[in-house]
């Protein structure tokens, strides 16, 4: 009896496909990777609102000012 060789596994594999579908393993294996992400997030407490790219103002514009027009476009252009 030893350990299972590759054609075990090939046949099982094969068994599984067959019984499950492609879509059903597909969608299960994205569902996976999902609720993974969600736990990495969890985990490294990214609840809080996302960070600042470099070059963004991080503070928000005093009272009564609004901020500049061609904020949008400098960014807009640097990419």
């Amino acid at each position: 009896m030893g350990s299972f060789s590759i054609w075990h596994w090939l046949i099982v594999l094969v068994i599984i496909l067959l019984v499950f579908g492609t879509k059903k393993l597909t969608g299960g294996a994205r569902d996976l990777g999902k609720a993974v992400d969600e736990f990495k997030k969890g985990m490294r407490g990214d609840d809080a609102k996302p960070t600042a790219r470099i070059g963004d103002d991080a503070r928000p514009p005093a009272e009564g000012t609004s901020p500049p027009e061609n904020t949008r476009d400098r960014d807009d252009a640097a990419r």
